[in-house]
């Protein structure tokens, strides 16, 4: 396992495991927010964050975290060896960006774009409302053509992480 894909909705956990896989398996992690977000919450130039990602991808062992489907899955998917899919509760994940906000409030996390203060907002939460019946359906037809023979593990649930990652630290 040298090239893993995280995937997920907003507030499922994706950082975190990517953050935990990563110090498991020594394999450098790629927050895609991070070199996505310019400061102030501004997008990036759509050929600008694609050569930051193709950059990022570079030495050829790398987790990634994050969607951007139709900006990346195309540098992403294909090289992959492991896909990795977190499914949360929409309840879990609502509650879990709404905590995030409260606990980074005005603050940039790690794992963001530089001057990109915790925010929540309507469209934000929207987005997390909708995944399931918007995004899911892009992802699953954007795994099917890009990367049909990958290893796709999906995790249900924080049990189900916390096992994936024992098997890490095992080797998988």
């Amino acid at each position: 396992m040298e090239r893993v894909v995280i995937l997920g909705c907003s507030g499922t956990g994706k950082s975190t495991l990517a953050r935990r896989l990563g110090a498991k398996t020594g394999l450098p992690v790629v927050h895609l927010d991070a070199l996505f977000w310019e400061p102030g919450w501004r997008e990036s130039d759509p050929a600008v964050f694609r050569q930051r990602v193709v950059e990022a991808l570079a030495g050829g062992r790398w987790i990634t975290d994050g969607i951007f489907n139709s900006k990346t899955f195309d540098l992403r998917l294909p090289q992959a060896d492991l896909i990795v899919w977190i499914e949360q509760p929409l309840a879990l994940r609502l509650w879990r960006v709404i905590w995030r906000a409260l606990r980074h409030q005005g603050r940039t996390r790690p794992d963001m774009g530089p001057d990109c203060p915790e925010k929540i907002d309507l469209e934000f939460l929207k987005y997390i409302w909708n995944f399931d019946r918007k995004n899911r359906p892009r992802l699953e037809a954007a795994i099917a053509r890009l990367a049909p023979t990958t290893p796709l593990v999906r995790l249900r649930g924080d049990r189900e992480i916390a096992r994936f990652l024992e098997g890490a630290a095992a080797g998988i």
